[in-house]
Formats: C-alpha cells, sequence, structure tokens
C-alpha cells in the first residue's frame, strides 16, 4: 500500500497548539501504517477522555477542550484517522472504507488499553466513534456527542448531497478556506493548521473519501455495524451523556441532534450553542466546562 508521510515541519508553530505527539507503527492489519495519537495526562489516570474528530480536520481541532479535560486529572488521548492529521496517508481513495477506519480505531483503543473511557465525538468522530461501543461496552462509561448522527442508509437531505458534490468536484479541498468559513472566528494562523497536514492533493484521498462514505442509500458499507449501534445507544447504554449543539450547522445542527438525542437511552436535554456552526470543539472550552459540570468532575 502507498502511503504519504507528512513532514514534520509543516507542524511547527500552530497556534494554541504545544502537544507532543506520539505514534504507533505496528497495529494488526495495519502493520507499516504510522498512526498518530495525541496522550495527555497520566497513563494510570482513573478515567480517559478519547476524543475523536471528523472531516477533515485533525487532533487540533480538541486544543481549547484537551486543557479543560486534562485539568481533572484525567488521561486525553486524541487520535488521527489514517489520512488526516499527522498519520499516514494511503494515496488510493479506494483504500478508504468504513470499516477501514473503524478497525484501525478498535485497534488502537485495544493496544493503549482504553478504560473507564469518556467518548467525545463530533461528525465522522460520531458516524465512527459511536458504533464502537457496541463491541467494547466494558471500556465506555460516559458520552460527549456534538454535531454528527448515526446514518443507517436514509438520506440526509439537500444540504448534504450538497457537501458531497461540493468536495467531489474540489480534488484538493481548501481545508483552510473550509474551516475559515465555517469558524469566522479563526486567525488566519488557526485556519491553516487545517491545511498543514496536506502538502498537496496527494495527501487528500482520505479527506476525498469521507463523504462519499457516509451511509445514504441502504446498500452501503457500515450500515448494519450502524443499526447495531442505533439499538445499542437506545436500550442497552447505561452510562451518562451529554450533548452540545452547534446551532448554525446547516446539515447536521438542531433538529438532527435532537433526533439522535431521541436515540441515546438517558440523554439529557442538550447545550445550544447559537453562535456555532459545525466544528463545536472551536468553541470547546466553555462545551468541555459544561459537560465536566454535567459529571460532577468540576464545581
Amino acid at each position: 500500500m502507498e502511503a504519504l508521510r507528512t513532514p514534520e515541519d509543516r507542524f511547527e508553530n500552530l497556534p494554541g497548539y504545544d502537544f507532543a505527539p506520539n505514534y504507533v507503527d505496528d497495529l494488526p492489519g495495519y502493520e507499516g501504517l504510522r498512526v498518530h495519537y495525541l496522550d495527555e495526562g497520566p497513563a494510570d489516570a482513573p478515567r480517559t477522555f478519547l476524543c475523536l474528530p471528523g472531516e477533515p480536520t485533525w487532533a487540533y481541532l480538541y486544543r481549547h477542550m484537551i486543557p479543560v479535560f486534562a485539568g481533572t486529572g484525567a488521561r486525553v488521548v486524541v487520535p488521527d484517522w489514517l489520512g488526516f492529521g499527522r498519520s499516514d496517508k494511503p494515496v488510493s481513495d479506494d483504500i478508504y472504507t468504513f470499516h477501514f477506519h473503524r478497525d484501525m480505531m478498535r485497534a488502537l483503543i485495544a493496544r493503549l488499553d482504553l478504560r473507564n473511557v469518556t467518548l467525545v465525538v463530533q461528525d465522522w468522530g460520531g458516524i465512527l466513534g459511536l458504533t464502537l461501543p457496541v463491541d467494547d461496552p466494558d471500556r465506555f462509561s460516559r458520552l460527549i456527542v456534538m454535531n454528527t448522527g448515526i446514518p443507517v442508509g436514509e438520506s440526509l437531505g439537500d444540504g448534504f448531497q450538497a457537501w458531497k458534490d461540493y468536495v467531489a468536484s474540489r480534488p484538493d479541498l481548501d481545508c483552510a478556506a473550509l474551516m475559515k468559513r465555517s469558524c469566522p472566528h479563526l486567525s488566519e494562523a488557526e485556519a491553516n493548521a487545517y491545511e498543514a497536514p496536506f502538502p498537496d492533493q496527494r495527501y487528500k484521498a482520505g479527506v476525498r473519501r469521507f463523504p462519499q462514505l457516509v451511509m445514504v442509500a441502504p446498500d452501503m458499507d457500515g450500515i448494519e455495524t450502524a443499526k447495531r449501534a442505533r439499538a445499542f445507544w437506545k436500550s442497552d447504554w447505561a452510562g451518562e451523556s451529554f450533548m452540545a449543539i452547534g446551532a448554525q450547522d446547516p446539515v447536521l445542527g438542531v433538529p438532527v441532534m435532537q433526533a439522535l438525542r431521541d436515540t441515546i437511552n438517558g440523554c439529557p436535554a442538550p447545550m445550544i450553542i447559537e453562535e456555532a456552526g459545525h466544528f463545536v470543539q472551536e468553541w470547546g472550552g466553555p462545551v468541555a466546562e459544561a459537560a465536566l459540570r454535567h459529571f460532577g468532575d468540576i464545581d
């Protein structure tokens, strides 16, 4: 499998981001592909926050939330999907499938032996991440969920189709410009941090593929896994939950998230951030603090 590795100097002097990288390159089934993850706080902490980014972002997205979670004495782990961030980037678009990503994350969780996990998800971090407890329920105890969904073969509407078409027509998608449009308060340097993993178009196969993989037709890969996930959250989930919604998200906004809330057993009324869009983590400090107060971790 041909894969590219983003030069380390692309990640120097990123604003607000001074976290040390960690790598593993021998996950079963992924030997030779280097996966990056942040690992903050003590390895033997009683609680772990597992924070999963989505399209087209990477661990940088959680920079506002990591210190808040770590400030409770917890361990905070933030992986990059293969094709994103500091993880290696297979060149062929066809490599990227729902289970290619999901199986990698399950292998990483097992390698790090993460337990008593608070799962923190948004976008593809949720589409994939919300399926993880189905097969490893004993590892997960709490959930923080932001704009995402569990698609099972039904249309997400014209807005999502427009997004799919937009990405399909731009094989060298400008991730910095996308983030700046979605989060106008970002500085140019912060927006550019989202383009840092991609020196050129060859590195963006994962970015191109994620929108095409969302399960909006009944025969798509991942639907059976997603259906099991919906059943799990509805009937088997007994942990604590917290939901935050970026109200300005045109696709996965309040109506979609309210429907997801109905799927999650015991999920309380959401925190709605009126000024936030899809990338809620860019308003993440107050969200993390509100979640921790809800859980009783801070006063």
